[in-house]
């Protein structure tokens, strides 16, 4: 089995985050995974100022995941008073599929319970049906809760009208 890490990334990881969130999201590449939004949404996921923006926040972090130095993996986590905000988790499309994402969120969730926070809270497209389907396989319902989808070329070009639902998973902090 390959050995790989989970840790934070930093100022100079941000080049090789947005390659592999616009990889994985957007575009011809992002088709060759699960994952694309490339039939929803054209234009790019981020850019590097966005991420630097993120990697300032005080209350969040983006984890990466390495294997032997290849960068394969991450999602941003923001502290929301009681609650752990989860999103951009994001796979390599060659790599999906091989439990990165299972990794990325097990650690998401451990690191909120560490931080006694409430429940894991994200925003999902809602059409996103199978992705839905993959984080109601591992605890997270829908909250009633729709969002609009931002009007905002640097989300996204819309290629239809997209809405987000809130979903969330409680925590057992009591351990």
């Amino acid at each position: 089995m390959t050995s790989f890490t989970i840790s934070s990334a930093t100022d100079q990881d941000i080049p090789a985050l947005d390659t592999l969130v616009n990889s994985a999201y957007r575009g011809e590449s992002s088709k060759k995974g699960w994952t694309t939004e490339a039939d929803l949404l054209g234009g790019i996921r981020t850019d590097e100022r966005g991420l630097q923006a993120m990697l300032q926040n005080p209350n969040a972090t983006i984890l990466k995941y390495e294997t032997e130095g290849q960068l394969l993996g991450c999602v941003y986590l923001e502290t929301k008073g009681t609650d752990l905000y989860l999103g951009m988790l994001t796979v390599s499309p060659e790599a999906q599929a091989g439990g990165i994402g299972k990794q990325l969120l097990a650690e998401a969730e451990q690191r909120a319970i560490l931080q006694h926070c409430r429940a894991i809270t994200m925003t999902v497209i809602t059409v996103r049906y199978e992705l839905i389907a993959w984080y109601e396989r591992r605890g997270y319902r829908a909250t009633g809760v729709k969002l609009p989808f931002p009007n905002d070329p640097s989300f996204g070009i819309l290629k239809q009208p997209l809405e987000f639902m809130v979903m969330e998973k409680g925590l057992d902090t009591a351990r």
